[in-house]
């Protein structure tokens, strides 16, 4: 039977990371088949490894497919071209075999050079400035008629992500935390990676979901804002308007957040605490006449922190502070997320993906939520530094804080 054959190298940490046997189950489960034609071992924790593969398939295609899942472990022809280049020809639309990147460090061939492709992210297209021999991401709406755009698989080299070899919250969060003993153990490790990262004057992102404020608490975020913690937030209308409600009323849908009792016409407390952010006209005009004493979103003002609120069909209201459009959204999201060393996202499952979405990987990122499922679901689609702790939101902030304020 004919088949198709190429050969990929990949250098680097490859067998501690579990890049190697990853890329020896992804060209089997493909229909494929490989041979090893050179290997070396790195014989230290510092020093690399290196191997060498023929890999054989059925036909280009499931060969294409191969590499392309390949790549993103580290693997590189061993006879590359330069990257192959396509224009745009309508707005908004990709040529057909667009390049689909990752949120790894990546690099692309041009006139026989590497060069770094800037901001990284996931699942966008890689966009070439020959005359100023730049690449950089662009997503697919905002690609315009004239753009180059690669294509294909060709001179493509994706650094892997690596297992940190010191013992961090990030190492130890990869095993399975069951006891809220090892619980407290793993967030007191990221309280020291946030003091770090603020000791070099690093931004820390948090994304936040309304059960930290249905949990009680909100006022510890808003004390991590007051300690010099967080840099910028991401959410919805969810956060800010329970926030708010919380802040007027002393509820959270309704609930008493002192005693857990319901109150009465509690469930219209939501609805009046946006009813009067629109009257006064913005968040910033509450602020402003004294309606917002307290608060997330009290803090984050009065600091001048952004506030990226990114709506949804089910909104009510919204705040005024909300952005409907999508694009929008996105854009102002990936404005903020520049020098982003750490996220925390917080029981916050569609935001949290989104943001992942939009960060590379060299973002040291802790996803929270009681639901065992929020915490894996990043990693499964790609974002390769996440790590996650399912507990309650309440019990992760309240042990956050205290973490933070010892000496």
């Amino acid at each position: 039977m004919d088949t198709v054959h190429e050969e990929v190298e990949f250098n680097g940490h490859i067998i501690d990371s579990w890049a190697l046997p990853r890329a020896w189950d992804i060209i089997m489960d493909r229909g494929g088949n490989f041979t090893v034609e050179d290997i070396r071992v790195g014989l230290s924790k510092t020093e690399p490894s290196y191997i060498r593969l023929k890999i054989e398939a059925p036909n280009d295609e499931v060969l294409d497919l191969i590499i392309s899942e390949l790549q993103q472990f580290g693997a590189t022809r061993t006879h590359t071209n330069d990257v192959s280049i396509e224009t745009v020809e309508q707005e908004g639309v990709l040529p057909a075999r667009f390049y689909s990147t990752t949120n790894l460090p990546t690099q692309i061939r041009l006139d026989g050079q590497w060069i770094e492709v800037e901001g990284i992210e996931m699942d966008v297209a890689i966009v070439v400035d020959q005359a100023k021999k730049q690449a950089y991401c662009k997503p697919m709406h905002e690609v315009k008629i004239g753009d180059q755009v690669v294509v294909g698989q060709d001179g493509i080299r994706v650094r892997p992500y690596e297992r940190n070899r010191e013992r961090e919250a990030f190492a130890f969060m990869q095993s399975n935390v069951s006891s809220e003993k090892a619980k407290v153990l793993v967030i007191h490790q990221i309280a020291c990676q946030m003091k770090e990262t603020r000791a070099r004057n690093g931004k820390i992102l948090f994304v936040l979901g309304p059960a930290v404020i249905h949990t009680g608490a909100g006022h510890y975020v808003a004390e991590l804002i007051r300690m010099g913690y967080v840099q910028a937030i991401f959410g919805g209308n969810a956060i800010v308007a329970h926030d708010i409600e919380s802040s007027l009323y002393g509820t959270s849908l309704g609930v008493n957040l002192q005693n857990g009792e319901q109150k009465e016409g509690g469930h219209r407390n939501h609805l009046r605490a946006i009813n009067a952010i629109r009257r006064v006209g913005s968040l910033e005009k509450a602020l402003e006449v004294g309606l917002l004493r307290s608060g997330i979103t009290y803090e984050a003002l009065l600091r001048n922190i952004p506030l990226v609120l990114a709506g949804s069909i089910r909104d009510d209201g919204p705040m005024p502070c909300v952005i409907t459009d999508i694009w929008e959204a996105q854009r102002r999201m990936r404005e903020e997320i520049k020098g982003v060393e750490m996220a925390i996202m917080v029981a916050s499952m569609l935001h949290a993906i989104a943001t992942g979405n939009l960060l590379p990987a060299k973002v040291r990122t802790v996803v929270v939520d009681i639901n065992p499922a929020v915490v894996t679901k990043l990693a499964d689609r790609g974002s390769f530094q996440a790590a996650g702790l399912v507990t309650d939101a309440e019990l992760f902030l309240r042990e956050l804080l205290e973490a933070l304020t010892r000496k």
